[in-house]
């Protein structure tokens, strides 16, 4: 393994020496869980900036950290194009015709000389082939272009889905949901409202609030109808005519409908639904890079559709119990005009409390910006990471200086000449100020792995965009096959069997109803078990066919689906016809067994299923899926992880202690040495035993203060050599340190290797616990005949 590769530890570069101007072989590893209190980037053009951001979200994936990228230029996409094989006809697709014919080239020939350049890159930091494959198979990268079908198309405005219960149950949480929801939609129209203040706000806050609070949804064609007509009839303690009149409520729905009406607004209905936890994990609980690719859309739509994306991200995160690992991360690549230092867009207001709260539940947020008076530095006080490239401008430069000491509260920032260091930066070199380490350094970011081609094209990112999964939905049975006969009167049957109907509402096309008999059981079970900790209520319905006389209903492969209650109705439509019903649906007696029949299949084959984690002892939730319980596990998994990585590291950390103690103790016996070449050569043994270790440690682990009087010693031992056995001495115990931190080193490495092999909670084999009702615990509601409608196309 290589040195870079350490659990938790993000690869980022080797630090710059700046008073040589030479790149060292110091490896800059960052910690991931520093991410969780955020960082700034800042660089002008061609500084790196997007170059750093990049390898970030790489280390993040490798670590299996899934990630939301918000990506207004295009350049995220890249991440898509990882190569293991770094093959040129890899590259071909991805490079540029009109750059091969400026070079007198073929694109097969600058394709080559692509691959060759980025496999010597990566070659050059010390990279492998091997490495990009650990990065595609760490997170699925994903680009969605809301708006646009030119990726995965993101239905954003499907969000006006009611929230679940369980947020709608809290009142903070349910408010800002609804006002961000607001003032996204604002944005899409063009109106800048106060939450607090204007009308247009409260009066769509209030609309949705209310809609939301009855558990409805809500798309936007029944948003243009409640503003003309309002469900409510007072808004505080005025009439809602007086507060907004009919009129002026006429042309705001106008403003919407405009909107709707629209061609090119059709797209934000299309895809995949706005849902973060499915922006961040797969079906199968693998971690995810989504791209959210809005280089195409008009300043408006970009505002609209970040601060929906953010409002549900809030939103999320609030739901997540805290964790001190990092859970995931939020990158957006440019923030200019979303944090601005006056005005206040609503995308700032979510920022600024994502900033402030999301630090809590493992969730880190990266801005990145080339303009430094875009950015609100009081808000970024809450960034304990700032990267600082290279800057266009003097002005650029002191405002950049003046916020950072500032967010870093002056001290040991005002010490090292920022506006020097800053002045003397070069491409793809930045000063890192971290609060989790000892003082600031520059360094020099490693190659990226991902092919760096530039803005990606619609043509390109219709290329690279995977088919979205596809979703089954079984609302009511499978359909009445068409072919069976009807009868235009329903059949006459015994009065002891229950019957129900069952058919969605007829619309404007369709013109009566077909109805098919089905066996219809519905009620509820109960799960005990104390061992476990279990008890759960779970309601079931079932719809069987039968076909003859003979025929016993098969539970275990009946349809298990309940309908809207608002499709169940006593009796059927005036216009209705009725398929033949089977003879053993119309004797009363069958149902009586058959019920016997269902309870016994409740008991042994209908159990609650839990899954077990045999190595973290974890046993999921009742109703918690598989995916859900894998995703909590890999949280979970890497939350022990990081606090044994704690443990190893403070348990090395007073190994370390003590050799730097013996060696400040042969301080006075070494001062006579005064030997220069012998002091230099000490101290080179004694730099690479530091170097190993201050790598897996960090530099906030090894004191540096104490590697310098350890040196400064060793090179006055160096300049005397009038006693020849003190100076053997001296090279001798030198020699015992030195094998002493290999040693110390190697015994860190192998416990590092033996963590990060213990436990993968997305291959791990689960055990499936499955708990059974008991008799008693078993409540049949409805067990009768069930007649399930299908709409009949109305006659022309």
């Amino acid at each position: 393994m290589q040195d870079f590769e350490k659990l938790g530890a993000f690869y980022l570069g080797k630090r710059f020496d700046v008073g040589r101007q030479q790149l060292t072989d110091e490896l800059v590893l960052y910690d991931s869980k520093d991410l969780s209190t955020h960082a700034v980037i800042v660089g002008m053009t061609g500084s790196g900036k997007t170059g750093l951001g990049i390898g970030l979200i790489e280390e993040a994936a490798i670590d299996r950290v899934p990630v939301i990228a918000i990506d207004p230029k295009g350049d995220l996409g890249n991440l898509a194009l990882a190569f293991p094989q770094l093959a040129a006809d890899d590259f071909a697709p991805w490079v540029d015709p009109r750059a091969a014919l400026d070079a007198g080239q073929s694109v097969a020939e600058l394709a080559g000389r692509t691959a060759a350049r980025w496999r010597q890159g990566l070659a050059d930091w010390g990279q492998t082939p091997e490495r990009i494959t650990r990065l595609r198979a760490g997170a699925r990268v994903r680009i969605f272009t809301p708006g646009s079908t030119a990726g995965r198309p993101l239905s954003v405005l499907g969000s006006l889905q009611a929230p679940s219960p369980e947020l709608a149950a809290d009142p903070d949480l349910f408010r800002e949901l609804v006002d961000t929801t607001v003032m996204g939609l604002l944005s899409l129209a063009g109106i800048e409202a106060d939450p607090l203040a204007d009308r247009e706000h409260i009066l769509l806050a209030t609309l949705l609030g209310r809609v939301w609070q009855e558990g409805r949804s809500l798309d936007l064609a029944g948003l243009i109808a409640a503003v003309q007509q309002p469900e409510v009839s007072r808004i505080g303690v005025m009439d809602i005519d007086t507060f907004y009149p009919p009129k002026e409520r006429f042309a705001l729905a106008m403003r919407f409908n405009a909107m709707l009406a629209s061609p090119g607004f059709q797209p934000w209905f299309e895809g995949e639904p706005l849902d973060v936890d499915r922006l961040l994990y797969t079906e199968q609980a693998h971690p995810c890079v989504s791209v959210m690719s809005i280089a195409h859309l008009d300043d408006r739509q970009r505002m609209f559709f970040v601060t929906m994306l953010l409002g549900k991200l809030l939103a999320w995160v609030r739901r997540q119990p805290g964790t001190p690992s990092l859970r995931a991360l939020l990158y957006m690549d440019e923030v200019f005009g979303f944090m601005p230092p006056v005005a206040e867009p609503p995308s700032k207001r979510l920022l600024l409390t994502l900033l402030k709260q999301a630090r809590a539940y493992g969730v880190g947020v990266v801005l990145a910006t080339q303009n430094p008076a875009d950015l609100d530095y009081k808000g970024l006080a809450n960034a304990g990471t700032w990267f600082i490239g290279r800057l266009q401008t003097e002005r650029d430069r002191l405002r950049v200086v003046e916020g950072l000491k500032s967010a870093a509260g002056g001290g040991l920032l005002a010490e090292v000449g920022l506006d020097e260091v800053l002045t003397g930066l070069g491409q793809r070199r930045f000063l890192l100020h971290n609060v989790h380490e000892r003082g600031p350094m520059v360094f020099e970011t490693r190659w990226v792995m991902s092919y760096l081609s530039g803005p990606l094209t619609r043509d390109q990112l219709r290329q690279l965009c995977l088919e979205p999964e596809g979703e089954t939905n079984a609302a009511l049975p499978t359909p009445i096959p068409a072919a069976a006969s009807v009868e235009p009167s329903r059949p006459l049957l015994p009065p002891d069997i229950r019957q129900v109907f069952v058919a969605p509402p007829i619309q404007g096309t369709t013109q009566g109803m077909r109805y098919a008999p089905r066996l219809l059981a519905q009620g509820s079970l109960r799960y005990v078990n104390s061992r476990l900790g279990v008890d759960q209520r779970r309601d079931f319905a079932f719809f069987v066919a039968l076909d003859d006389e003979h025929a016993e209903p098969d539970w275990a492969a009946s349809e298990a689906a309940w309908p809207d209650p608002t499709h169940l109705s006593q009796q059927p439509v005036d216009d209705g016809v009725f398929e033949g019903c089977p003879p053993a649906l119309t004797r009363a007696v069958n149902y009586v067994r058959w019920e016997k029949g269902l309870r016994q299949h409740l008991r042994s084959d209908f159990p609650l299923l839990l899954y077990k984690s045999p190595s973290l002892k974890l046993t999921s939730q009742p109703g918690e899926t598989e995916r859900d319980f894998r995703i909590r596990l890999q949280r979970i998994g890497k939350e022990r992880r990081d606090a044994e990585v704690a443990r190893l590291k403070q348990r090395y950390e007073k190994q370390v202690a003590q050799l730097e103690a013996r060696l400040l103790r042969s301080e006075h016996a070494l001062e006579r040495e005064q030997q220069q070449a012998s002091g230099q050569t000490v101290d080179t043994l004694l730099s690479f035993g530091t170097a190993v270790l201050g790598a897996v440690l960090g530099r906030r682990r090894v004191s540096a203060s104490a590697v310098t009087r350890v040196g400064t010693a060793v090179r006055k031992a160096g300049r005397s050599r009038k006693e020849q056995g003190d100076v053997r001495r001296a090279e001798e115990n030198v020699a015992r340190v030195r094998a002493a931190l290999d040693e110390l080193a190697a015994a860190f490495e192998s416990e590092l290797d033996a963590l990060e092999q213990s436990y993968d909670a997305e291959t791990e084999p689960l055990e499936e616990l499955r708990v059974a009702a008991k008799t008693g615990d078993i409540q049949i509601g409805f067990i009768g005949l069930g007649w399930v409608g299908t709409a009949l196309p109305r006659q022309e």
